[in-house]
């Protein structure tokens, strides 16, 4: 009988290898059967210890364990005399408030050019974008409105005629006692009524701009100032006139010497610009040149979708330099200074969007990073700082020099 107590590592062996078939025995053969069945019996009373491969415990977790390790804080290097340190400064600062606006004409500078005179473009001899100077010539139209004055214009000259003769004549008979004189009176009149018809008459073709002297159907228009046609509302062909253009005129001119600064200023910013305050412009267009206006109108109704006003900035144009529809940002200051934190820029380390300094902490060669909310670019090379740091703080003077020793030590 087999006993039923633990089995030794040989036993073990020894069933494995019946099982497999290598163990052959003179004497009686024991079925695979019943060795597998001493196995289980054998594991069962002596609590066999296998390591548990189930693919449950083997298969990763359902969510991976993120582990931060933290910002780094401080640097160390060797040598820190080699960084010289500086302190964290005071200034006297001017707040700013920066807006976006455009480029658009004065409009108390515009001028249309009218023909008072209604019919067809004969000839245009300028075009949008281009100078003229005043009196020059724009345009010719044909109108069936000269005829009609030229009409009215050669009648009034025949009836003056007329009565100058009677009014002579009347003055002849009157000295030889031949007629009242209420018949010369009315003679009188007549002449009257007839020099003022021709002098409407001749008014009227002044209007038109035609010559007297040399009638026409054609009415050349001239340029009434010198600047730049920044509209054109008529072509050659077209028509022209007070009717068929409108009031806006065939052409605009507009004089450029001094333009607009239209800006967008947010209902928060509303309250830091004030009526002839003073604003620097700068363009796209002139990097690093800046332009001086004044603020000359500040709008009374706000845009409902965005909750801005149009701040209107008067600026001088010499040379025509600033050019209609310009993008362009005005510069307001505050009329107070404030105390702000300010340190040199290259205290300053920028990295991912973030600003940093260095301080030295008591354990030699040691530096601490500390985030800092940098502001303004100001003069002299210097940096304002909104928070981080206190005044009078040591720092160290190249950031960027001490971070690039720690990475490299």
């Amino acid at each position: 009988m087999i006993e039923s107590g633990p089995l030794t590592r040989n036993m073990k062996t020894e069933l494995l290898q019946r099982q497999q078939g290598h163990f052959r025995s003179p004497g009686a053969r024991v079925s695979l059967s019943l060795i597998a069945g001493l196995l289980a019996l054998s594991c069962g009373l002596a609590g066999c210890k296998h390591d548990d491969n189930s693919p449950a415990k083997e298969a990763p977790p359902s969510q991976p364990q993120v582990v931060e390790s933290g910002a780094e804080d401080t640097v160390q290097v060797k040598a820190p005399e080699r960084f010289p340190l500086t302190h964290a400064a005071t200034q006297q600062v001017v707040s700013t408030l920066d807006v976006t606006g455009s480029v658009s004409p004065d409009v108390s500078r515009e001028l249309p050019v009218l023909s008072l005179a209604n019919g067809r473009v004969v000839a245009l001899h300028v075009g949008l974008g281009d100078t003229v100077h005043k009196g020059q010539l724009v345009m010719e139209v044909q109108s069936p409105d000269v005829t009609t004055a030229f009409d009215g214009y050669l009648k009034a000259v025949n009836d003056e005629h007329l009565t100058q003769v009677t009014l002579q004549r009347d003055k002849l008979l009157f000295d030889k006692g031949a007629i009242p004189e209420s018949q010369l009176q009315a003679a009188q009149n007549a002449e009257d009524d007839a020099r003022a018809d021709l002098t409407a008459a001749e008014q009227q073709l002044k209007i038109l701009g035609v010559d007297k002297n040399h009638p026409s159907d054609t009415v050349k228009i001239y340029a009434p100032a010198t600047g730049v046609v920044i509209s054109q509302n008529v072509t050659a062909a077209g028509a022209a006139g007070v009717t068929f253009a409108g009031a806006a005129g065939s052409l605009t001119i507009a004089d450029l010497s001094h333009v607009w600064v239209v800006c967008d200023v947010y209902e928060n910013d509303l309250a830091s610009v004030h009526l002839g305050q003073h604003a620097d412009i700068h363009l796209n267009a002139f990097p690093g040149k800046t332009f001086s206006g004044t603020i000359s109108d500040i709008g009374s109704v706000l845009d409902p979708s965005i909750r801005t006003a149009k701040v209107r900035i008067q600026v001088p144009n010499p040379g025509n330099l600033l050019r209609i529809g310009m993008f362009a940002t005005a510069t307001f200051a505050a009329m107070h200074a404030e105390t702000a934190t300010v340190v040199p820029s290259t205290s300053i380390l920028r990295l991912h969007d973030r600003a940093y300094v260095f301080a030295p902490t008591n354990t030699p060669g040691n530096f601490r990073r500390i985030l800092i909310k940098a502001g303004r670019n100001l003069d002299g090379n210097m940096v304002e700082v909104l928070s981080g740091i206190a005044p009078d703080q040591q720092l160290v003077m190249n950031a960027l020099d001490l971070q690039n020793t720690a990475d490299q030590e």
